[in-house]
């Protein structure tokens, strides 16, 4: 099999500008509308916003390679790099810091450069420990000759789908140093379209033996906050991209088998923009009805645990929230939480959802 990486003119990409025109103007349109609509909202939403937008990433981004991160211990982690209040901060584990130390710096330091000494860096704060799973690994290090052949791959244990294979460890020096090259020099093509290059090139190269596809999605964040000048982040490409994802790995596999002209490649990666810039209507709204309830409330005298578990719903509490779950969160008795509890049945806050008995679960007042 013959991929791109192996042809004769590689890396020298190709796309047809006029097929893409009318795409990338509706995606530049829509991405400047968000922005003044964002800018409307005021300081402390917009902090809000970018905290469940930066949230929602990490999780997601984290999804797409199978692992599974406590979404409380990612807001909490992010919450207290920025400094905003969210009241009490969940303890967060070392994996999780990783990832968010990844996911900022690329947002928050939009406008450096992208070195392999920085990626070495989001690379060894993903691996921590230098394993992956229970696999040793090369971390902060381009993968070497021992580990093999590297295969880009999807689909669960005993059933992966081979998307293609990257190129040969021995490669990988001079195949980064033109990735990078071109991508700190490069001052003429539009940001969007940048960012689209930059991911495919990416992940064709493959240069780590783990955590390609999370550190090709923070750079495609870092030049898209370039395109921007903001280190706020309101959609999440992450997210949009969870949830395409067999058509990411479909456009993905075509494009590594057929040439250097990747116009089908950016078509879909504009059209995965578009659709996440209509996916960040929800977190809009979501930002929104959270300020609109705290200011229906702002009279009620609430204690500290009852405005962390408040929070907790309004951010999209996971299953129902019985008396036992309220006891075990914030870490007091049975007794203490159903106190709680009648206490914000009583304001109206809270309501007893149909099914009573052991099984009693609340949910907020509509």
């Amino acid at each position: 099999m013959v991929y791109i990486h192996d042809r004769p003119d590689w890396p020298a990409f190709q796309w047809s500008a006029d097929r893409l025109a009318a795409r990338l103007a509706q995606v530049r349109h829509k991405q400047g509308r968000l922005l003044g609509r964002m800018e409307n909202l005021g300081f402390t939403l917009k902090a809000e916003a970018s905290l469940q937008t930066l949230t929602e990433d990490v999780v997601k981004s984290s999804e797409i390679e199978g692992e599974i991160l406590d979404r409380n211990q990612v807001r909490s982690s992010i919450a207290r790099r920025l400094g905003i209040d969210i009241g009490a901060l969940a303890p967060v584990e070392r994996n999780v810091e990783g990832v968010v130390d990844m996911t900022l710096d690329a947002t928050q330091k939009f406008d450096q450069p992208v070195t392999a000494e920085r990626l070495f860096g989001w690379h060894a704060a993903l691996f921590p420990t230098g394993r992956s799973d229970m696999l040793k690994i090369v971390a902060g290090g381009w993968r070497t000759e021992q580990s093999g052949a590297m295969q880009v791959v999807s689909g669960p244990v005993g059933r992966e789908h081979v998307h293609f294979e990257a190129p040969a460890a021995n490669r990988l020096e001079n195949e980064m140093s033109a990735l990078l090259g071109w991508f700190n020099a490069d001052r003429d093509s539009d940001p969007v379209i940048k960012a689209a290059v930059a991911h495919l090139w990416f992940v064709t190269v493959h240069p780590f033996e783990d955590g390609n596809g999370r550190i090709a999605r923070a750079i495609t964040d870092l030049v898209l906050a370039r395109s921007e000048q903001s280190a706020q982040r309101f959609y999440s490409m992450s997210s949009q991209i969870h949830k395409e994802r067999n058509a990411y790995y479909d456009i993905l596999e075509r494009t590594q088998r057929g040439t250097l002209d990747i116009t089908n490649w950016l078509q879909w990666f504009l059209g995965c923009l578009d659709r996440a810039f209509d996916g960040a209507e929800l977190i809009i709204g979501n930002v929104l009805h959270k300020a609109r309830f705290w200011e229906r409330h702002r009279a009620s005298s609430l204690n500290d645990r009852q405005r962390l578990m408040l929070n907790r719903l309004l951010d999209g509490f996971e299953g129902k929230l019985t008396s036992s779950k309220w006891a075990q969160i914030v870490k007091v008795s049975q007794a203490t939480a159903a106190r709680d509890i009648e206490d914000l049945i009583d304001k109206s806050i809270l309501q007893r959802d149909a099914a009573g008995g052991r099984s009693t679960s609340y949910s907020l007042v509509p």
